[in-house]
């Protein structure tokens, strides 16, 4: 059985039309008789089973990823597989998952295994790894894009509803270009990079791959928990709570034609024309820029000390093992010695001043427009002159993550019988949720809806130490909730008082018989503050749906059945305050 959304394989969870189980093993297998080169390490049956068993504790309505296949890229840690960035000798096996891995399994995504990658994530290609080069999933004699390679390509083919790559030139958005998908650069620090082999760990991002910018905005917040264990992580939660446009009409940047370069590519050319023909029919104001300032950015990360980040951040292995590594791979990293300090200094001078005329320009406009690549090559035209092609396929994406901005690649048109080609839009650092916004008006081709801010809320239904009053209720203020109304849930819970350090808690389970109602409040919550407001959430409590008394479903406090044992039943109250009352 086939599924082309998150949503859609969640409803037929839902409904029963099929089961984690049998979609998962499926899936499994397609993705174990890969012939694209897709996959360095793959989970074991009994490592599948073990996902299984965990999510029996839970329904799908309780996890929001409840059964979701995924991909990491090998240079993301899973514990129970290899960490090997495409480097055998550099392998090792990590004692715990990347942060980001971990909020996803624990939000019931099941990982099926670590996907191929331009080794040490050094390239946009796909071709320089040693488990061979990974190929383009729409015609294998062309490249996949780099370097989260089989990230993409695992996607694109079906064997995973989404993946997770990396991005420090453009690996997250390169392949996706390349394969007619969606993928998502956010802001550097969105998305915790605690369990990634670094590339240039000042720059490095976390990426996303789907099929629908739809997922990517479901996918995002789960992901893009705020972790203070990283060192580079930034708290996004309150920086788009609003959309907020320009004007009336959406102004979208666009380059002017002396700075654009599709490197022959007659193709590529006339679809961009076309991607701004359909912005501008749908109400954007196009507005002409001049992005040499950007491009002149780009050109540091390869050409400048950025390198000897790379470098940095292999040290001791590339020094023992240099002779180990992919030949492309030793001659870009080998440049890292021609660098000093001084040149280190220098080129962030330069970088500082480079953004600031840039930030300038992007000030003016809502976001810019450019080709994701200006061309694409088969496999061997890159084996043929590895370096200058990959540079090509750099040219539009090599200058976001040193100007600290957000991105979105998506498919610009269906033009089937032609291999794919992509634009991207980006704006400034926190721009996610307006960045989607475009990208879902352009990829329904609608217009987008301006000239007032968009709040993004969600519900939330708490039945506890969150109430209006009580300890924990500042956590639900100082995320901007407001107060809605007082409720009773459907009379199918048990209440339990939950033992634990800290302040007292609840915890409400579902049962099939002799359930009671249970007093609840609902808050509104801005939907940019719910990651981390879900992070805080300890063990055995989660997020999850909760039914109300009226029939209706709401995300709320949800509790594991395993955690009852021992606790003390309250179900008789059936209002926490009432308990508290009673019993202080």
């Amino acid at each position: 059985m086939e599924f082309t959304s998150i949503q859609q394989l969640l409803a037929a969870y839902q409904s029963g039309d099929t089961t984690p189980a049998d979609y998962l093993y499926s899936q499994w297998k397609k993705a174990q008789n890969d012939q694209h080169n897709c996959w360095i390490s793959m989970i074991s049956e009994a490592q599948l089973d073990g996902y299984l068993k965990a999510l029996r504790n839970h329904k799908p309505e309780n996890k929001p990823l409840y059964g979701v296949p995924f991909a990491i890229k090998d240079n993301i840690d899973l514990a129970g597989l290899q960490t090997t960035a495409a480097c055998k000798e550099f392998a090792y096996t990590p004692g715990q998952s990347a942060f980001v891995v971990q909020a996803l399994i624990e939000a019931g995504a099941v990982p099926l295994g670590k996907t191929n990658l331009d080794q040490f994530a050094t390239g946009l290609n796909g071709t320089r790894s040693p488990f061979g080069a990974c190929k383009n999933s729409i015609d294998p004699a062309y490249v996949s894009g780099g370097s989260s390679s089989g990230s993409a390509v695992s996607v694109a083919l079906g064997q995973v509803m989404f993946s997770l790559g990396t991005d420090t030139a453009g690996s997250g958005r390169i392949p996706a270009a390349f394969n007619r998908l969606v993928g998502m650069k956010a802001s550097i620090g969105r998305i915790s990079c605690r369990g990634v082999v670094p590339a240039c760990r000042t720059l490095d991002c976390v990426t996303l791959f789907a099929h629908s910018v739809e997922d990517i905005e479901y996918l995002l917040p789960i992901a893009g928990q705020y972790d203070a264990g990283d060192a580079y992580a930034r708290d996004f939660s309150e920086s788009d709570a609003d959309i907020v446009y320009l004007s009336d009409a959406v102004r979208i940047g666009v380059p002017k034609t002396e700075n654009l370069e599709f490197f022959g590519n007659a193709d590529f050319e006339r679809r961009f024309e076309l991607s701004k023909e359909k912005l501008a029919a749908n109400g954007a104001e196009l507005v002409e820029m001049d992005i040499q300032d950007f491009l002149d950015a780009a050109i540091l990360l390869y050409q400048g000390p950025w390198v000897a980040e790379r470098y940095a951040a292999i040290e001791g292995f590339f020094d023992e093992h240099e002779t180990q590594c992919e030949p492309t791979i030793q001659a870009i990293l080998g440049g890292a010695a021609n660098f000093s300090a001084v040149d280190a200094f220098n080129a962030q001078y330069q970088l500082k001043t480079l953004k600031k005329r840039c930030d300038a320009k992007l000030k003016t406009v809502d976001a810019v427009i450019v080709p994701t690549s200006g061309t694409i090559y088969t496999i061997e035209e890159m084996l043929d002159d590895p370096i200058q092609k990959n540079t090509d396929f750099g040219y539009y994406t090599n200058f976001m993550n040193l100007l600290d901005y957000a991105a979105i690649a998506i498919p610009a048109d269906d033009e089937t019988e032609q291999m794919p080609f992509g634009i991207t839009l980006f704006s400034d650092q926190g721009s996610e949720s307006k960045l989607l916004d475009l990208a879902k008006a352009y990829t329904a081709n609608e217009a987008v809806s301006v000239g007032e801010s968009i709040d993004e809320t969600m519900v939330i239904a708490v039945c506890g130490a969150h109430m209006e009053g009580l300890p924990l209720n500042h956590q639900l203020k100082d995320r901007h909730a407001s107060f809605i109304d007082k409720r009773r849930s459907a009379p199918s819970y048990r209440f339990y008082a939950l033992a634990g350090e800290g302040p007292k808690r609840p915890g409400m389970v579902r049962v099939n018989e002799a359930g009671v109602s249970i007093e609840m409040e609902l808050w509104e919550v801005p939907t940019s503050s719910v990651g981390d407001f879900l992070a805080g959430i300890p063990s055995p409590l989660g997020l999850g749906k909760v039914e109300l008394d009226d029939g209706t479903w709401v995300t709320g406090f949800i509790c594991q059945a395993s955690a009852i044992e021992g606790a003390k039943d309250i179900s008789s109250y059936g209002s926490w305050r009432l308990y508290l009352t009673n019993n202080s």
